[in-house]
């Protein structure tokens, strides 16, 4: 980027985007608290969105079920409807695709784009902001908020400020003056833990932290210190569209029970282990390493990996290697979480490669994705998870810009030495801000 011919970045959210497509579909819900990430208040797990009339009640992203409902007692709960919120999310991704090739989808709800190309076509930043939103909502009758600025970064943090519906500009060259006044919290890469040790130099501000000397804060944060500084000035060479693919896939289930019953527990790791190899196939790609996470009623955590003699996308090796590794670690206990992973990810093989694979096997698996793909993940299931009552496989959201450039991330989406290991990854449910896929 040069001075001369700055880039110009689009950051587009949707706006409490779950809440806001039941409240569409709904009109007796317009205006009301909606809570969207559970059955009930008294249901285990956390919130997914919440619109912005429960919000005032102060129901956020990732705060558990029951807190919400002490929180907002009239709020109306209602599940997530993934199938639904991934057709309306292709349809706001084909409308940003008309304005630039250069989409970078990094949730369910948001997006950046580099639209330094189409300005002879459409006009400057802000004139396709303000086109982009009259399209979306058109198209699917829904709000968002827009930032312009010649960074992923500073365009993320704009698009924050004026919420719900806004639209922000940052002009090129007013970057740090823009950053400046904002509260440390915002800045990418600053959660609270390094929030608190940065009050200890007195940063309050993300100007603050850019006057700071590059040299104390690599002294005092190591390897990430000098990018921190650069952030504050609205530094980011970031490109869009430049993320790493993701490294690995997993499905994760929070029990409403804590339960010890073998057939529940192997129910469930079938049930996720069909989501995990839906997941890969629908990427393209197949696993080498399957990984189990298995949380009990005290709340211990262990993890047990193996590697598969030959990499796979299909649901029986996964399932089959899953239950080997859980075996011997849920016999006689109360479990409370189980998740199931696939890593070691690399591009399909062709699929007749020495005659490994039943062909008959794999026309029977694409025939029930297709399946699945025209009416639903629920449209058909295996009998063994019929009534399982087990959330449908939905691909959860990709990766923070953080995660994406290896900076650990606390259950925020902002970086912090330690990462978070409350029980707030739910596969029930699914925040907008969601980590999962990493």
């Amino acid at each position: 980027m040069t001075q001369a011919h700055p880039r110009t970045i689009l950051h587009v959210d949707l706006d409490a985007f779950f809440a806001a497509v039941e409240q569409r579909d709904r009109p007796e819900l317009r205006g009301k608290p909606v809570i969207v990430g559970g059955g009930g208040p008294h249901d285990r797990g956390v919130v997914s969105t919440a619109s912005y009339e429960a919000r005032a009640f102060g129901v956020h992203s990732a705060m558990p079920l029951r807190t919400a409902g002490a929180l907002c007692p009239r709020g109306i709960f209602l599940p997530v409807d993934g199938a639904k919120y991934q057709a309306v999310s292709r349809q706001v991704m084909a409308v940003l695709r008309r304005f630039t090739p250069l989409v970078e989808p990094i949730s369910i709800d948001e997006a950046f784009l580099d639209v330094t190309g189409s300005r002879i076509l459409f006009g400057d930043g802000e004139q396709i902001g303000r086109q982009i939103k009259d399209e979306i909502r058109s198209a699917v009758d829904l709000t968002i908020s827009v930032g312009v600025a010649t960074t992923k970064l500073v365009a993320k943090i704009a698009s924050d400020l004026r919420k719900p519906d806004g639209l922000v500009v940052v002009e090129p060259g007013t970057e740090a003056a823009f950053l400046a006044p904002l509260e440390i919290g915002r800045l990418w890469g600053v959660g609270a833990k390094l929030a608190e040790a940065l009050r200890d130099y007195g940063v309050r501000t993300i100007g603050d932290l850019a006057g700071l000397p590059e040299d104390l804060l690599v002294r005092r944060f190591g390897k990430h210190g000098a990018a921190l500084g650069e952030r504050a000035r609205g530094l980011d060479a970031d490109p869009v569209g430049g993320r790493d693919p993701a490294k690995s896939i997993g499905h994760e289930h929070t029990f409403d029970v804590d339960t010890s019953d073998p057939d529940v527990i192997e129910r469930t790791l079938l049930g996720m282990s069909e989501g995990v190899a839906g997941r890969l196939r629908d990427s393209g790609v197949k696993a080498s390493t399957i990984t189990v996470k298995i949380r009990d009623t005290t709340f211990r955590t262990i993890t047990r990996q193996r590697t598969l003699p030959d990499p796979t996308d299909l649901t029986e090796p996964i399932f089959r290697t899953a239950l080997d590794l859980a075996r011997p670690e849920v016999r006689g206990v109360r479990i409370r979480l189980l998740g199931v992973t696939a890593s070691g990810l690399g591009e399909r093989e062709q699929l007749a490669l020495f005659g490994l694979e039943d062909p008959r096997r794999r026309r029977a698996v694409e025939a029930a994705d297709e399946v699945r793909h025209r009416f639903g993940e629920r449209a058909i299931t295996r009998a063994r998870l019929v009534g399982s009552r087990l959330p449908a496989p939905f691909e959860h959201d990709p990766m923070s810009p953080l995660e994406a450039r290896g900076i650990e991330t606390d259950d925020g989406g902002r970086a912090d030495g330690e990462p978070d290991d409350r029980d707030t990854q739910d596969d029930t449910t699914f925040a907008e801000d969601g980590l999962d896929v990493t």
